[in-house]
């Protein structure tokens, strides 16, 4: 009897030994920047979709990750300076000091323009483009005569000479760019490639593909974590 009671309580101690390990400590918060998605024109605030549900499913949490809308037509300017206003509200409502912004094609000059001119510097730790007109593209030359927007995106613009006038990528920001050889939007596709900024090519895509593929994406989020 004393026998089997030992071995009863040696076996009760093994079995609590072994229970231990499968205790993991609680899951730690991801302490990232919030990111601010910022569309291309004419763009829609879905086509972010498929990469916020990638950033929620590696750790981001709904109060991390905004999409800012906007009216295509109007001038990058004032588009700077809506994006600067939804930023202070993000900024405010999650108690961060700063965001990280990840812009599609047109959303990258509004918001270099809100970096440049409107303090951004101080409030963006990573901006990150993906098939952004950064010196221009050939192709806002068909709306150019209609839309303040389109003028501002050929090449050789007041707006782009200003933008890239002195240094294109200021302030203590990281700066990444993303071009496709097969973007044809984007003319030329060399236009994305900005001085000071780490400047990538990706697979073949499209221009709007470049936001759902899943290496960019893989990419995006590396660059801003």
């Amino acid at each position: 009897m004393r026998l089997r009671r030992a071995l009863a309580s040696l076996s009760a101690l093994v079995a609590a030994a072994l229970v231990v390990p499968l205790t993991s400590a609680p899951a730690q918060a991801n302490t990232s920047e919030p990111v601010v998605f910022v569309h291309g024109f004419a763009g829609k605030s879905g086509q972010f979709s498929t990469m916020t549900s990638d950033f929620k499913a590696n750790g981001y949490s709904d109060n991390q990750l905004h999409v800012f809308g906007y009216n295509s037509f109007r001038s990058n300017a004032t588009i700077a300076g809506q994006l600067s206003d939804y930023i202070d509200g993000v900024l405010a409502s999650t108690g961060a000091s700063k965001v990280d912004i990840v812009t599609h094609s047109m959303g990258g000059l509004s918001s270099r323009y809100y970096l440049k001119n409107l303090g951004g510097t101080a409030r963006v730790d990573d901006w990150v483009s993906l098939g952004g007109p950064n010196n221009g593209t050939a192709i806002a030359g068909f709306c150019s005569f209609l839309i303040t927007s389109c003028k501002e995106m050929r090449a050789g613009s007041s707006f782009l000479n200003q933008l890239n006038s002195g240094d294109p990528t200021p302030g203590n920001v990281s700066y990444t760019t993303f071009r496709s050889p097969c973007d044809l939007v984007i003319n030329p596709v060399s236009s994305t490639i900005l001085s000071g900024a780490d400047n990538r090519k990706t697979a073949c895509l499209g221009h709007i593909g470049m936001i759902s593929n899943g290496g960019v994406i893989d990419a995006v989020r590396n660059v801003v974590r």
